[in-house]
C-alpha cells in the first residue's frame, strides 16, 4: 500500500516540477548578446570603418554628462580626438585598441576602463580580427564633449606591436 502512495506523490512532484519548468524564461536579460541595441552609424567623417553608436544618456544641465554604448566592428577606430573633461571607457565586449598621442597602442579587452585625461589627443577601436564595444562616459559637458581632429592612418592602426 505504502508504493501506491510513494508513486502518486512522486509523480505530483514530477508533473509539478514539469509546469514549473515551462514557466520560467529560458533565457534571461542578462544571457548572452551584446548589453545594449546596435545603435546608428556613426558619422564616417569621424571613424574608418563601421561603427554604431546608441545613446544610453542625454546631456542634460544636472548631470552635465553623455553616455553611450559605442560598437566597432573589426578594423574600425575612432579619429583622433581629444575631450575638453576627459573620457571614461568601460570596455564591455571583445578585444581592441587604445593609444594616445605619442604612446604605445594598448590591448583593449573586455573589462578594461580607461582614462582619457582632459585635452589629450587619442583614439579607440576595434582590433584587425575582432570588434570592440564599449561605454562612452562624456563628463562635466558644460566644458564641451569633443574635438574631431585627422583619422587615424594605417600605419599608425597596424603599428601595435
Amino acid at each position: 500500500m505504502k508504493t501506491p502512495v510513494l508513486l502518486t506523490i512522486a509523480c505530483n512532484v514530477l508533473l509539478g516540477l514539469t509546469s514549473y519548468g515551462q514557466t520560467v524564461p529560458a533565457t534571461s536579460a542578462a544571457g548572452p548578446g551584446p548589453l545594449f541595441p546596435k545603435g546608428e552609424r556613426a558619422p564616417e567623417a569621424n571613424f574608418t570603418g563601421p561603427v554604431y553608436v546608441h545613446t544610453l544618456v542625454k546631456n542634460d544641465p544636472t548631470f552635465t554628462c553623455v553616455s553611450s554604448s559605442v560598437q566597432f566592428e573589426p578594423g574600425a577606430r575612432s579619429n583622433w580626438h581629444q575631450h575638453p573633461a576627459g573620457q571614461i571607457l568601460l570596455v564591455t565586449d571583445g578585444v581592441g585598441y587604445y593609444q594616445e598621442k605619442g604612446q604605445p597602442i594598448r590591448l583593449l579587452r573586455k573589462g578594461d576602463v580607461i582614462q582619457a585625461q582632459p585635452g589629450v589627443e587619442h583614439w579607440h577601436g576595434a582590433s584587425p580580427t575582432q570588434a570592440l564595444t564599449h561605454i562612452a562616459l562624456n563628463v562635466n559637458t558644460e566644458k564641451g564633449i569633443v574635438t574631431w581632429l585627422q583619422p587615424v592612418t594605417d600605419k599608425e592602426y597596424n603599428s601595435y606591436k
